[in-house]
């Protein structure tokens, strides 16, 4: 059975700093691409950060120099950390995690380097993250 859960979210002044961590159980961080989302009231969700199983990373074009995804695969863990935040970075923010199905399809690459949800199997349920 495998969980995502989600941690670190808050409420922050612009300029400020969080990291959001994503606890992995029933799932291996480094195996398949791993990446954050998040979504605003009235907005779509948006994919923020991609990191593959080779550890390359992908960012959107909105977040690119502020925002920096990683993982420890000794604690199972992936990060977000957040600097120089902004009110319109205000959303809930997702971890998300590629299967197993997933990850051998023709778009494998393509939705992990676009963090693109349709290549996502699997969710945490969110934290929140507030910048006034």
């Amino acid at each position: 059975h495998v969980q995502l859960v989600e941690s670190g979210g808050g409420s922050v002044q612009a300029g400020g700093s969080l990291r959001l961590s994503c606890a992995a159980s029933g799932y291996t961080v480094s195996r398949y691409c791993m990446g954050w989302f998040r979504q605003a009231p009235g907005k779509e969700r948006e994919g923020v950060a991609g990191i593959d199983s080779d550890g390359s990373t992908s960012y959107a074009d909105s977040v690119k120099g502020r925002f920096t995804i990683s993982q420890d695969n000794a604690k199972n863990t992936l990060y977000l950390q957040m600097n120089s935040l902004k009110p319109e970075d205000t959303a809930m923010y997702y971890c998300a995690a590629q299967n197993a199905y997933l990850s051998r399809i023709t778009w494998a690459g393509y939705y992990c380097k676009n963090v693109d949800a349709r290549g996502f199997g699997y969710w945490g349920q969110g934290t929140q993250v507030t910048v006034s």
